[in-house]
């Protein structure tokens, strides 16, 4: 039989193999959000998150029917506590919420668990994610609940963190906020100690939210490359929770990534209205679902005014695609914030993110680099920290 000619035999690999749509190619990758808030919700009366939600109805942005609409195959679930006093009973309290949130966490995963499945490691990752259920990483937001027992981190790992950071909007017991009052210069010496202490426990460390000083202090000090979950570049707007390029630049230089947020791309509109619903919001668990869902919409018709920030789906490209360009695929990821203050006109909620692979596909990026970015990234410098580990 005579050989056919290699056009045919191309023609024919064509013919059966057309290219890859978009889409398919984001629901092929492992696509990972290394900021979700969303256990700030598994408090709240009633609220279910293997239920389609909707900001207009509860404010929330992330959910199971969603994620699988979206394409996001998990991400690290925050354990968050807002800064309080520096007092022992100031971090007792921050210390049961915590351990409360991440026995939320647990116990969600547990009754859902034909729907979700705990992750520690990237190979746990890699082996979930073709089951169809949703990876779950438990990260903590703000380091307060230790207070000054770094023993406490131990527990915390032990129950499943593997990412941690230092502050919030406030300085603390550990280090100075890019949005507080620059108490210790950077770090505290306790703060250099958790630094230590991540290090040899082997959790990764998220310097999100630390002051300029306190993020060059980690770098220095950490023997691990470290993550920026949610942050962004003042290139794209000057605000003190966004990082210049050349600290960028060092953050690449010793391994570490930015995952690039949703938050801070323009002016913060903040009002007395606003306010007044933040505060009424911080209550939201105690709230019936109807209560809920008339907040939600006093929400809705001030961010049709007024939205908190006037930004949209291009201007988060925009922020992206410049720190692509900075430092390249291998040291960059997403971490938009949701349930966090993230999301923008065009991306409201995680239903969206196919259209960040299309966007990173017109940019020119290959399907392996947009897997980093989506996820590569953030699974390597998790195995670094955890190769760290001193046992």
């Amino acid at each position: 039989m005579r050989a056919l000619p290699l056009f045919l035999i191309l023609a024919a690999c064509s013919a059966k193999s057309p290219p890859a749509s978009p889409r398919q190619i984001h629901e092929r990758l492992l696509v990972l959000d290394t900021h979700l808030n969303t256990p700030v919700n598994f408090v709240r009366p009633a609220w279910d998150v293997a239920e389609r939600h909707s900001m207009a109805t509860d404010i929330s942005q992330v959910d199971l029917p969603r994620m699988v609409e979206g394409g996001l195959d998990g991400g690290f679930w925050v354990i968050f506590t807002p800064q309080g006093p520096l007092t022992k009973a100031g971090y007792d309290k921050a210390r049961a919420n915590a351990f409360n949130i991440q026995d939320r966490i647990i116990a969600t995963v547990a009754i859902h668990a034909n729907a979700m499945a705990m992750a520690t490691t990237p190979a746990d990752a890699l082996r979930i994610a073709p089951t169809g259920k949703r990876i779950v990483f438990q990260s903590m937001e703000n380091s307060y609940p230790l207070g000054e027992d770094l023993s406490v981190l131990a527990e915390f790992y032990r129950n499943g963190v593997r990412m941690a950071g230092l502050v919030d909007n406030e300085d603390n017991q550990f280090a100075d906020s890019a949005t507080g009052k620059y108490t210790w210069g950077g770090l505290s010496p306790l703060g250099r100690k958790w630094v230590a202490t991540m290090n040899r426990l082997g959790i990764l460390i998220d310097a999100s939210h630390a002051s300029d000083e306190a993020f060059d202090q980690i770098l220095a000090l950490s023997k691990a490359p470290i993550i920026l979950s949610h942050s962004g570049p003042k290139a794209a707007f000057n605000h003190p929770r966004n990082l210049d390029d050349a600290r960028i630049k060092a953050l690449a230089s010793k391994g570490g990534v930015i995952q690039v947020n949703s938050a801070f791309l323009a002016q913060i509109n903040n009002s007395s209205e606003r306010a007044e619903l933040d505060d009424m919001k911080s209550r939201f668990d105690a709230m019936t679902p109807e209560v809920q869902r008339k907040l939600a919409a006093r929400y809705a018709e001030l961010d049709a005014k007024a939205p908190l920030q006037d930004a949209n789906f291009e201007m988060f490209m925009a922020s992206l695609l410049h720190v692509l360009k900075l430092v390249g695929p291998d040291h960059v990821g997403i971490g938009a914030d949701w349930d966090g203050g993230g999301g923008v006109k065009g991306m409201e909620d995680v239903t969206a993110l196919p259209k960040i692979t299309e966007r990173l596909l017109k940019a020119g990026y290959s399907e392996a680099d947009i897997g980093k970015i989506w996820g590569g990234n953030a699974m390597r410098v998790l195995a670094a920290a955890e190769a760290g580990r001193i046992r």
